[in-house]
């Protein structure tokens, strides 16, 4: 069984190498998620991921930083979350008005 949120169920958590640790693999194991994380150079046996999913990591990371070109966005000026998610909104829409 997955691990359940607001959005669904967790298929996959997919993070970078400083991710990379026993007892966050084991947990999402334990939760039947999948961990999608490069091992670090330390470990002597590294551990396989699918280098395909971990390159849609990107996209996400992207939009990220195309949402924290808006100022208001960035510093988290407003008080109320209702208000900070109104902000991204405007500013989603905004990035995909001018693409």
């Amino acid at each position: 069984m997955a691990v359940n949120t607001a959005a669904g169920p967790i298929q996959r958590l997919i993070a970078d190498k400083a991710y990379d640790a026993d007892s966050l693999r084991t947990l999402l194991a334990e939760q039947g998620a999948q961990a999608v994380i490069p091992s670090t150079t330390s470990r002597s046996q590294p551990i396989p991921y699918s280098k395909r999913l971990f390159r849609q990591r990107n996209l996400i990371e992207r939009m990220f930083a195309r949402l924290k070109d808006f100022r208001r966005i960035a510093t988290r000026y407003d008080k109320l979350a209702r208000n900070f998610l109104a902000g991204a909104f405007i500013a989603a829409a905004a990035i995909w008005w001018l693409n």
